[in-house]
C-alpha cells in the first residue's frame, strides 16, 4: 500500500524521484529472485502454488501501477495488458482451487476459460501498440504473416494435430487444444510485426516482447511435453510463465512506456537486416522442410495442410518482394528528383540545367543568363544561415516571376542562379535580365527584416556551341565582367576571354613574384604643416617584373585579392614594414618617423586570425603597437561582420586605425560611429580643387571640422602644389601627403624640410596652432 501511495503522489507530474526511476529494475530483480526461490520449495506443494498465483496476480497490479505512475498518452493498450494478466491470475487461482481444494485436475475446466480469455486481451494490446505507427508498415505485416504461417505449419504437424485429435477427447477439449496453439500463432505474428517494423522500439517495448516470447516458449514447450511425454506435477516451463508475468509488470514500470511509439525514420529502409532475412528464409523453408519428416506423406490431412501452407507462403513472399520492388522504384524516383532539383528552393539544379542545355544545343538559338547575388555573404555573416536560406527561397520565387515562362530558372549552388531561354531572341533575353534586376532591387523581407541585395548577370547565346560547359563558361566570364564594372548585366564578348587570360597569367606571375622576391616597398612621407617636417611615412608595395618592368598596384592588387595571394603578400608587407621602421629608429633616432602606416585589404580583414598576425609581427620585431597605423578603406568595413570585428581587435591591441580615401564611400560619416578610427585620410578628389572658390572647399572644410570635433587627425592626400598646401593649412589641416612633399621612395630623407606654403596664404591664415598627434 505504501508503494501505491508513492505512485499516486508522483504519477503524471513528470518529476519522478530516483526511486521511481529505478523501480522497474528493482521489481525485475525481485521477480527473478522469486522465480529462483520457487524451485527451492517442495514441488507441487500448496506453498509453491501460492507463490505462483501471487506472481500471476501481481503482474496485472504492476501494469496498472505503471499506468498510474507514468501516465502514458495511450492507456488503452496497457489496460488490455492489465486485464489479460488479471485474467491469467484468476485462471491460476481457479486451477489451484481445483487442484488443492477438490484434488482434481480436470480438462476442460473453468480455469481454461480464463486461460483462453487472456490471449485476446494480450493480442488486442499488441495490435494497439503496433497500430500506433504512422507508417502503416505493410512490409512488417507481410513479414509477420510469413513467420506465422511457417511456424503455424509446425504447430499443426507437431502440436495441434496430435493434441486435438487424441482419441476420447470431447469437442470442447478439441476446441481448447486448437485455441491455445492458434492464439500462440497469432501472438507470434503480431510479435514479429512489432520487432521487424520501422517504429520506435524502446526498453519498455523490448520488455513486452520478452514477456510475450517467454509466454510463447512456455506454451509451445508445454504442448510438446503433454503430446509426447508424461509428467506428474510441475514443469521446467513454469519458470518461463513466471518470467512472462514479471516482465509484463516491469515493462509497465519502465519510464519509456509513456513514450510515443509513432515516430518512424524519415526514409524507410528498403533492405533487409541479416537476422530479419534469416528469419523470413527459415519461415519460408519450413513448409517444404516438413515434407521430409518421416510419416508426413502418410497422413493426407498433414500433406494437404502443408501444401496449402506452402502456397500461402509463396503468395506472401511474392507480395513481399513486389512491395520491396515498388519501394525501390519509389526511392529511385525520389533520388532521381533529388539529383535533379535543389532541395532548398525546389528549382532545377546544375545537373538538370546541363542536361537541358545539352539537349538545346541542336542548332536552334538559346540564351543563357548566369547571375550571382551581391550582398548575400553579408546577410549570412550578419544574420546567420537561416535568414540566408529564407532570402534564397524568396530570390528563387522572384526569379521565376521575372522569367515569366520565357526561361527556366536554376539554382547552380550557393548564391548563383542561371536562366535558360530556348528559342528566345536577344531582345527577350535583355528583357528577362532587366526584369530580374528590377525585382531583385526591391527589398526582400526575410525573418522580419527588409534586406537589400542586387545581382550581376552574364548573358550569352549558344550559337555554334556543342558543349554545355562552354556556354556556362562564357556566361560566367560575362557575369564577372559585369561585377567588376558595376553593371547590372553584360553580354559575353571574345575580348573578355583575352582579358581573363591576361588576369590568369598575371595571377600565375604573382605567385612566382612572391616566391622569388620581386616585390619591394617604397615609403611616402606624411608631413607637418606648415614646416614640412616628416612625421610619418606610408608603406607602399611595388612589383618589378623581370619582363614587364614595373607593374602598377592598380593592376596587380585586384588580381592578388581575387586569387587570395593578397593574404600572403599582405603579411610580407606588414612584416617588412615593421622591420624597416625599427631599423630607422636605430639609425636616425629622433629624426626617424614617429609612426608608419600600412594598407590592409578587405580580404585580409576577413581572414580568421588576422589580428593575431598583426600582434605576432609586432612582437617579433619589437615594435610598439601605437607606432603602427593600419589603413583600411571604407568599403572594407562598411558591411560590418568579420572585417569590422577584426579592426576592433587590432585597435584593442593598441594599433591605430586610419580610414583611407575618406569621403568616397557609401556612408562615411556613419562609419565614424562604428569603426574605431584615429586618422581620417581625406581623399585626393577633395584636395584637387580646394584652391578654387565656392563649393569646392566646402567638403574639405566639413571634414576637418568633423575630425576636430571627434578628436581625430586628418591627413590631406594627393597634395601636389604649394597653393593646395597653403589652403589646406588655412582650413585647419596639419598633416598632408602628396608628390609636393615627396614621392614614394625606398629611403626617404628624414632630415629634409620643405614648407611649400605660399607666403601670402600663410600670412592670411588665422587658424591657431594645436596638437596634431593622432
Amino acid at each position: 500500500m505504501r508503494w501505491f501511495a508513492a505512485w499516486a503522489s508522483a504519477g503524471g507530474r513528470g518529476d519522478l524521484t530516483p526511486l521511481h526511476r529505478r523501480l522497474w529494475w528493482l521489481v525485475l530483480a525481485a521477480g527473478v529472485a522469486v522465480i529462483g526461490g520457487y524451485y527451492l520449495l517442495p514441488s507441487g506443494s500448496l506453498v509453491q502454488s501460492l507463490v505462483y498465483n501471487t506472481v500471476a496476480l501481481s503482474s496485472g497490479a504492476l501494469v496498472l501501477a505503471g499506468v498510474r505512475l507514468h501516465r502514458p498518452r495511450r492507456r488503452a493498450l496497457w489496460y488490455c495488458f492489465a486485464a489479460g494478466e488479471f485474467t491469467a491470475g484468476v485462471a491460476e487461482v481457479v486451477y489451484s482451487v481445483y487442484l488443492y481444494g477438490f484434488h482434481q485436475s480436470p480438462f476442460p475446466s473453468a480455469a481454461d476459460v480464463f486461460y483462453v480469455a487472456r490471449y485476446p486481451l494480450l493480442i488486442a494490446g499488441f495490435v494497439l501498440l503496433v497500430g500506433q505507427r504512422r507508417d502503416r508498415d505493410v512490409r512488417g505485416f507481410l513479414d509477420a504473416a510469413v513467420v506465422a504461417t511457417g511456424f503455424g505449419l509446425v504447430f499443426w504437424v507437431f502440436v495441434l494435430r496430435p493434441t486435438v485429435f487424441v482419441a476420447g477427447n470431447s469437442v470442447l477439449a478439441q476446441l481448447l487444444n486448437t485455441a491455445y496453439p492458434a492464439a500462440d500463432t497469432l501472438l507470434l505474428a503480431i510479435l514479429t510485426s512489432l520487432l521487424t517494423g520501422s517504429g520506435v522500439r524502446n526498453t519498455s517495448t523490448r520488455l513486452l516482447a520478452g514477456a510475450a516470447m517467454a509466454l510463447l516458449l512456455a506454451d509451445i514447450g508445454f504442448s510438446v511435453l503433454i503430446s509426447y511425454f508424461s509428467f506428474n506435477n510441475g514443469t521446467p516451463f513454469d519458470a518461463l510463465w513466471l518470467l512472462s508475468y514479471v516482465l509484463w509488470g516491469v515493462a509497465a514500470l519502465h519510464p519509456s512506456m509513456a513514450a510515443d511509439h509513432t515516430a518512424v525514420p524519415r526514409t524507410p529502409r528498403t533492405g533487409l537486416t541479416h537476422w530479419r532475412q534469416l528469419l523470413l528464409t527459415a519461415s519460408s523453408m519450413l513448409a517444404p522442410g516438413i515434407l521430409f519428416v518421416p510419416g508426413i506423406a502418410e497422413h493426407r490431412a498433414d500433406w494437404m495442410v502443408v501444401a496449402g501452407g506452402a502456397m500461402v507462403l509463396f503468395l506472401l513472399v511474392s507480395l513481399r518482394m513486389s512491395g520491396f520492388v515498388n519501394q525501390v522504384h519509389k526511392q529511385a524516383a525520389q533520388l532521381e528528383r533529388l539529383a535533379q532539383h535543389d532541395e532548398l528552393t525546389g528549382l532545377a539544379n546544375r545537373r538538370q540545367f546541363q542536361a537541358a542545355l545539352h539537349h538545346g544545343l541542336d542548332g536552334s538559338r538559346s540564351y543563357v543568363a548566369l547571375l550571382d547575388l551581391t550582398g548575400f555573404k553579408k546577410v549570412n555573416d550578419q544574420f546567420g544561415h537561416h535568414v540566408g536560406d529564407l532570402l534564397l527561397s524568396e530570390v528563387a520565387t522572384r526569379l521565376t516571376a521575372a522569367a515569366g515562362g520565357a526561361a527556366s530558372v536554376v539554382r547552380m549552388g550557393g548564391d548563383e542562379f542561371a536562366l535558360l531561354m530556348p528559342g528566345a531572341t536577344r531582345e527577350d533575353a535583355v528583357g528577362v535580365a532587366e526584369n530580374v534586376g528590377g525585382l531583385l532591387s526591391q527589398p526582400i523581407r526575410a525573418d522580419g527584416r527588409d534586406l537589400l541585395i542586387g545581382a550581376n548577370i552574364g548573358l550569352t547565346d549558344t550559337t555554334g556551341l556543342t558543349e554545355p560547359h562552354e556556354a556556362l563558361r562564357r556566361a560566367d566570364v560575362a557575369m564577372y565582367a559585369a561585377k567588376e564594372a558595376g553593371e547590372p548585366y553584360r553580354w559575353y564578348h571574345p575580348d573578355l576571354d583575352r582579358r581573363a587570360g591576361d588576369e590568369a597569367r598575371l595571377g600565375a606571375d604573382l605567385r612566382i613574384a612572391l616566391n622569388e622576391g620581386q616585390f619591394r616597398l617604397v615609403y611616402q612621407p606624411i608631413v607637418d604643416l606648415p614646416d614640412g617636417r616628416i612625421r610619418y611615412v606610408e608603406s607602399l608595395v611595388r612589383w618589378e617584373h623581370p619582363v614587364r618592368g614595373l607593374v602598377s598596384p592598380v593592376d596587380f592588387i585586384p588580381a592578388a585579392e581575387q586569387n587570395g595571394l593578397i593574404v600572403e603578400l599582405g603579411e610580407w608587407i606588414l612584416r617588412t614594414t615593421c622591420d624597416q621602421f625599427m631599423r630607422w629608429q636605430q639609425e636616425h633616432g629622433a629624426a626617424a618617423p614617429e609612426r608608419i602606416s600600412v594598407n590592409v585589404s578587405a580580404r585580409q580583414l576577413a581572414e580568421p586570425g588576422f589580428a593575431q598576425v598583426v600582434a605576432d609581427v609586432l612582437a617579433a620585431t619589437g615594435m610598439r603597437p601605437d607606432h603602427l597605423i593600419v589603413e583600411v578603406t571604407e568599403t572594407a568595413v562598411f558591411g560590418g561582420g568579420v572585417a569590422l570585428q577584426t579592426v576592433n581587435d587590432i585597435h584593442a591591441r593598441g594599433v591605430r586605425i586610419a580610414l583611407d580615401d575618406f569621403g568616397t564611400g557609401h556612408s562615411s560619416l556613419g562609419l565614424l560611429q562604428t569603426v574605431p578610427v584615429d586618422v581620417l585620410k581625406v581623399d585626393k578628389s577633395f584636395v584637387d580643387n580646394v584652391t578654387m572658390a565656392g563649393r569646392h572647399a566646402v567638403i574639405p572644410t566639413v571634414l576637418i571640422q568633423a575630425s576636430d570635433g571627434l578628436g581625430l587627425s586628418a591627413v590631406a592626400e594627393g597634395v601636389e602644389t604649394a597653393e593646395q598646401a597653403a589652403e589646406l593649412y588655412r582650413l585647419g589641416y596639419r598633416l598632408a601627403q602628396g608628390y609636393h612633399f615627396g614621392k614614394p621612395v625606398a629611403a626617404p630623407d628624414f632630415a629634409a624640410r620643405r614648407t611649400g606654403l605660399n607666403p601670402v596664404s600663410r600670412r592670411r591664415t588665422r587658424v591657431p596652432e594645436r596638437s596634431i598627434v593622432p
